[in-house]
């Protein structure tokens, strides 16, 4: 039986493999909506020594689907998959044996150092790199733009909304950042709420409220902010200090209940890139 690696393999690091897929050690950078969307896929498909990285303060706005909740929380379910805040990596088997995911608070990233893992994701969704570098890992893979493939990392898979979105690029960058937010029922930025200067939020409506155009949301310092379009509080920051221009609330004006608690298509697509990417490295075909 000869075995042969699949196309997209050939330029990632010839560093010893895991022996099986349910084996592999992934990090994740990051744990909020996408990152979330990225390590619920891989877990469904059996992939289960995952860890998160994250801020001591996360500024996630859709808070019903990221892990990055357990931060202040301690733990969090999002679609039957449940994750755990860890203080450190000695502490990660432990989340592992209890069939949940680590959640750490690791902004230097120190998680990759020591725990040495087959895949290292990069899901913070910065518009830029921060710094990761495909030598941190045998395969290293780069979401959304400020990524190239081969360059900084083994590949990168596509963010932006549209005919591409989870694409896995082997050679080259994702399509620049627009700034725009993919359109839902014909709006665009309108249905997005940001801070217009820096200060801290204070709730007047809370997650999952329908709102009518006009109405006071939340405050930033004495600041009130208002529904511009009819909907429902599908995200809303937490009531902590933010800087100027940061999203703080997503209005959905489909009024769907359900998608206040689960993962987008645009998170389920770029999650599916990631594990394809995986797959492309460590799932051999053989003849």
């Amino acid at each position: 039986m000869v075995c042969r690696t699949r196309e997209g393999a050939s330029k990632v690091s010839k560093k010893k493999k895991a022996r099986n897929l349910p084996g592999l050690t992934v990090v994740i950078k990051g744990a909020g909506e996408m990152a979330t969307g990225v390590a619920q896929r891989l877990y469904m498909a059996n992939i289960r020594h995952i860890v998160m990285t994250e801020i001591p303060k996360p500024i996630t706005v859709r808070r019903a689907v990221a892990f990055s909740e357990v931060v202040y929380k301690g733990e969090m379910t999002v679609e039957g998959v449940q994750a755990e805040h860890v203080n450190s990596v000695e502490d990660v088997p432990e989340a592992w044996q209890r069939g949940r995911i680590a959640v750490i608070v690791d902004p230097e990233w120190q998680t990759v150092k020591l725990l040495k893992p087959d895949v290292v994701v990069d899901v913070i969704m910065a518009k830029k790199n921060l710094g990761t570098r495909k030598d941190e890992a045998p395969l290293v893979i780069g979401v959304g733009p400020g990524f190239t493939a081969p360059v900084d990392v083994h590949l990168v898979v596509e963010s932006n909304r549209g005919h591409y979105l989870g694409r896995v690029i082997s050679e080259g960058a994702a399509e620049p950042h627009t700034g725009i937010p993919g359109p839902t029922m014909g709006y665009t930025t309108e249905r997005v709420l940001r801070s217009p200067h820096e200060g801290i939020v204070r709730h007047v409506r809370k997650l999952g409220d329908s709102v009518v155009k006009g109405e006071t949301v939340l405050y930033v310092g004495d600041t009130p902010i208002y529904a511009p379009i009819d909907g429902m509080l599908r995200g809303l920051i937490r009531e902590i200090e933010v800087p100027s221009n940061e999203k703080i609330g997503d209005i959905d004006p489909r009024n769907e209940k359900d998608y206040i608690g689960t993962i987008t298509e645009k998170a389920r697509a770029i999650g599916g890139g990631v594990l394809e990417a995986i797959l492309r490295v460590y799932n051999e075909e053989c003849n």
